[in-house]
């Protein structure tokens, strides 16, 4: 399916070329910061170098005073906590900060859920468990927003509850203390944190109470970086400043863990937020779809080498796993929609097999999208009942769908772009229907032609200035790297390149293009790959001109850098 480009229209260059002379940078880079919004020396020092002195006052937030009231009682009363978590990256990486920061400090220990046997979000067998182990307080990390029934129950055993969700609330809020800065009578400043940074504001609050110096805190911050990236939450505002400074740790100073996650996932240091979400994030995530989420916190939070070789060789050999149901789930997938399409192309694609793999289903939602650019939903049978995930595109508010059907679900929470469900049998076919008939009302043609969105146009030469040598990283990729790290609301800028002859052209593995590629005004060969881009082999391979959109990359062999274009598109020249 043939993306439309959409340029974005420079900046005024009487703007442009005042605000360059100030950052003393070229124009590529201060046209780039303009479209960030940063027009500005103090905001441009703020992006390139956040300090973590300019985080929020976490007392901003709706019921932290109540927060770190009853965490403190716990505390001095010497009362039994349990950490509740979601079995994802974000929910793991929670209960690793929280755990860490406070194993020294009162009881506490963490309980993961099993994601076939309980399903999403707080589990009465969870509270069950805290019961029997005397538990006086729960705190859930990246769930319990909606577990209101649940709570009630917990409640009804005398368990008090701190939830620290980031989720959309539903219409009434749980029992609880809730730190949420999604709550609508919430004023936090910023609303966009992942699971790990409501946590880590609990603690941040804990620290401010009690005068404790942050610097304990401020070395979990990898953990931070890795829930940002994993979650696809903004790396904006308070999370930029997070991730920023947990990339950092991250490179300088790893956990012990990730280090190993790393060296199994073949990567160097240094790495970026891209190696993380590509490298750590999966491997984490696979304990949690084919064994327990618990392995993964238990190889976050060990000091021991060997327990942490075994159990990431463990969550590695899942990963691998993983990697072959994905396969194979995303064909038997795609084979579903290709026979649909044949009769009659939809606005969605809502597919279902009892005996596909539930750890997997999410990512074969995203699969699908690359494929057909539809609002993808990707069912299975778990426990007698049809669970599965939902991945939008862009625009499409996949959380308001579901919303819509709701009549048809029995639980269902999430994100615009990500949510997961849970339904009856015998709603199957009406909950697909209405589904189908929402994202038929709610979409345009238009939203159904998948985007790619370009920030400038450059000519080769302006990536190589005439005296670099074209055999090391150059100086613009060189800056850009500054603008790392990236992610929604500040992603890596994407060039065009207009007019491009291959002089050499390879197909790896009969899915990859790699190309030598040179303008003919300019005396500059640059290399690109394009992954899974085989289809536009025929047009790079013509002799033909053609328009290159890509991103600037390092490409690392041995003992050598070079710079390296990652094709996102081509097309012929017009």
């Amino acid at each position: 399916m043939q993306k439309k480009w959409h340029v974005k229209t420079l900046k005024d260059t009487t703007i442009v070329d005042a605000f360059r002379s100030k950052l003393k940078v070229d124009s590529i880079v201060a046209e780039l910061l303009l479209q960030r919004g940063i027009d500005s020396f103090d905001m441009a020092q703020d992006f390139f170098r956040p300090k973590l002195d300019q985080l929020h006052d976490p007392f901003l937030m709706k019921d932290m005073e109540a927060a770190v009231d009853r965490l403190q009682e716990a505390i001095d009363e010497d009362q039994k906590v349990m950490l509740f978590g979601d079995y994802d990256v974000d929910g793991t990486t929670a209960v690793t900060l929280m755990y860490s920061f406070l194993k020294d400090t009162l009881k506490v220990d963490y309980y993961i859920p099993d994601r076939y046997a309980e399903g999403y979000g707080l589990s009465k067998q969870g509270i069950d468990v805290a019961k029997e182990h005397d538990v006086s307080l729960i705190i859930c990390l990246d769930c319990g927003i909606k577990a209101v029934d649940k709570i009630a129950y917990a409640k009804s055993l005398g368990i008090d509850f701190i939830v620290c969700d980031h989720h959309m609330p539903g219409e009434e809020l749980p029992d609880a203390i809730v730190l949420d800065p999604k709550r609508k009578d919430c004023s936090y400043p910023y609303d966009e944190l992942s699971g790990c940074g409501v946590g880590f504001k609990l603690l941040q609050g804990m620290c401010e109470h009690n005068n404790w110096s942050t610097d304990k805190l401020f070395e979990h911050l990898d953990l931070l970086a890795v829930s940002i990236g994993a979650d696809i939450v903004p790396v904006t505002g308070e999370n930029r400043i997070l991730c920023y400074h947990g990339m950092k740790q991250l490179n300088v100073n790893p956990r012990v863990a990730f280090k190993e996650l790393l060296t199994l996932a073949n990567k160097q240091f240094p790495v970026t937020l891209t190696d993380v979400i590509f490298s750590i994030a999966p491997r984490i995530n696979a304990a949690g779809r084919l064994r327990s989420g618990k392995h993964a916190v238990a190889l976050m939070v060990s000091e021991n080498l060997d327990d942490i070789t075994s159990l990431a060789d463990d969550i590695n050999n899942d990963n691998l796993e993983r990697r072959q149901l994905d396969q194979q789930i995303t064909e038997e997938a795609k084979e579903i929609v290709e026979k649909r399409w044949e009769e009659k192309k939809s606005f969605s694609n809502v597919v279902f097999k009892e005996n596909w793999h539930k750890g997997v289903v999410g990512i074969v939602a995203s699969r699908l999208i690359e494929k057909f650019y539809r609002p993808t939903i990707v069912l299975t049978e778990s426990n007698g009942m049809v669970t599965g995930s939902a991945r939008s595109i862009k625009d499409f508010n996949v959380y308001d769908a579901l919303n819509a059907c709701s009549e048809h679900l029995e639980q269902f929470g999430g994100h615009m772009y990500a949510a997961g469900m849970t339904l009856k049998r015998e709603n199957l076919e009406p909950f697909m229907e209405a589904f189908e008939a929402y994202a038929k009302e709610n979409l345009t043609s238009e939203m159904l032609i998948e985007e790619q969105e370009v920030d400038v146009e450059l000519g080769f030469n302006q990536i190589f200035s005439s005296e670099e040598n074209r055999m090391k990283i150059p100086k613009l990729k060189r800056i850009l790297s500054q603008f790392e790290p990236h992610g929604p609301g500040n992603m890596k800028p994407v060039f065009i390149s207009k007019n491009v002859f291959s002089t050499d052209m390879r197909l790896l593995k009969e899915a990859h293009i790699k190309l030598s590629m040179t303008q003919p005004e300019h005396d500059v060969v640059i290399e690109g790959i394009g992954f899974n881009q085989s289809e536009s082999a025929n047009i790079v391979a013509a002799g033909m001109p053609f328009d290159v959109v890509y991103t600037l990359e390092s490409n690392k062999w041995m003992d050598r850098e070079t710079l390296q274009l990652n094709i996102k598109d081509v097309r012929e020249t017009v």
